[in-house]
């Protein structure tokens, strides 16, 4: 049992622990005592010292770089905008002429707007392209590197695409400079030497023709050699007419003229019709019949229609004036001539027909020799 000391009643109690010292922490060894130590600190000196040698190289290197961006970007956005707004300038003035003589002349607004448009595409291509290879050469040079290998290897590698691919290369050429020269154009009829039709599409490559039988031709603007255009400008209808040599000639005139009068009062040969209609005189003279030539001028494309009516009415006309045209059948008694000869068309009688003549007996096989048989 546990007793206190009489000393310590009425005493705190203090219980007397036993110091125990703590473990001394190992020293941290100082940066001269760190294995390399120095020349990881050398290192650092040289990085912080090269920064703050070359910091303003790299800055105005950085800032002429992007003075290059935004210049070449300006100046993109602005060449773009002045070929657009000269394209629209283009396409107002077609506007402005269509519906008159001289529009009907020249060209539609849509065929004149199509072709603008081409010509903006593929100029605001060309100038983006130069300005932007020419701010890439430019950042290039401006980062220190050397122009001279990559020049040369590009130049190199464009020899041996264009030599590898002439032909496109041709195509291309030839599409652009059809466009800007305006040969042609959507909805012309055309005569391209390896195929014709009407134009349905122009590209820089190859153009659409639509035949006369609805096939589509796809030609290459490189072999296009030459082009004959049917939709340009103006075209001539012309009809010839055949009739007898014994016919008055004033009296065809007359009618002829009638009847271009009656042709350029109806509708709608009034406005296909761009000139009056022209009897240009006798263009041959046979022993039995004589040719009288017609022409007028007409809409482009219009002249195979102008001439099919021309044909109608120029012969109901001349039926009603008693003018006969070459190749009509006239009754013998109008025409005083004797009625021909039914045995006419019969041949003569064949001298093989009788097989005792000379001929035929002449004709008739040779016998085979009779040979005499032995017998035992």
């Amino acid at each position: 049992m546990f007793c206190p000391h009489p000393r310590s009643v009425g005493r705190p109690l203090y219980l007397e622990v036993p110091v125990v010292p703590w473990p001394a922490a190992p020293l941290l060894p100082l940066a001269s005592e760190i294995p390399d130590a120095a020349e990881a600190q050398q290192s650092v000196t040289n990085a912080a010292s090269f920064i703050e040698e070359n910091w303003a190289t790299w800055l105005s290197i950085g800032l002429k770089i992007l003075l290059i961006i935004v210049i070449a970007a300006a100046l993109r956005s602005v060449v773009r905008k002045a070929l657009t707004r000269l394209i629209t300038r283009m396409n107002s003035s077609a506007e402005a002429v269509e519906g008159t003589a001289l529009g009907g002349l020249l060209v539609n607004a849509e065929r004149r707007r199509q072709r603008s448009e081409a010509i903006g595409s593929v100029l605001r291509s060309v100038a983006s392209f130069l300005i932007l290879g020419t701010a890439a050469l430019m950042v290039l040079g401006a980062l220190k590197i050397d122009l001279a290998p990559l020049l040369a290897s590009a130049g190199v590698a464009g020899v041996a695409i264009g030599f590898g691919a002439r032909n496109l290369v041709t195509d291309f050429l030839s599409g652009v400079f059809m466009i800007m020269e305006d040969q042609y154009g959507v909805g012309d009829k055309i005569d391209a030497g390896v195929a014709s039709g009407e134009v349905i599409e122009v590209g820089l490559r190859v153009t659409k023709l639509r035949g006369d039988n609805g096939e589509i031709w796809y030609v290459r603007n490189g072999e296009i050699k030459r082009i004959g255009n049917l939709s340009q400008g103006w075209a001539t209808a012309g009809v010839d007419v055949q009739v007898k040599p014994t016919e008055n000639l004033a009296h065809i005139r007359e009618v002829v003229q009638r009847v271009a009068e009656g042709l350029a009062k109806d509708t709608p040969w009034d406005e296909r019709l761009w000139g009056p209609v022209e009897v240009l005189g006798l263009d041959e003279v046979l022993l039995a019949s004589m040719t009288v030539k017609v022409s007028a001028k007409t809409m482009p494309g219009q002249q195979f229609a102008v001439e099919r009516e021309l044909r109608w009415r120029i012969k109901e006309a001349f039926d009603a004036a008693g003018i006969r045209i070459i190749g009509g059948v006239a009754p013998a008694d109008e025409e005083g001539e004797a009625p021909a000869d039914p045995s006419a068309a019969v041949s003569a009688p064949s001298a093989l027909a009788n097989p005792t003549s000379p001929q035929s007996l002449a004709t008739a096989p040779i016998p085979a020799p009779s040979t005499p048989r032995i017998t035992k």
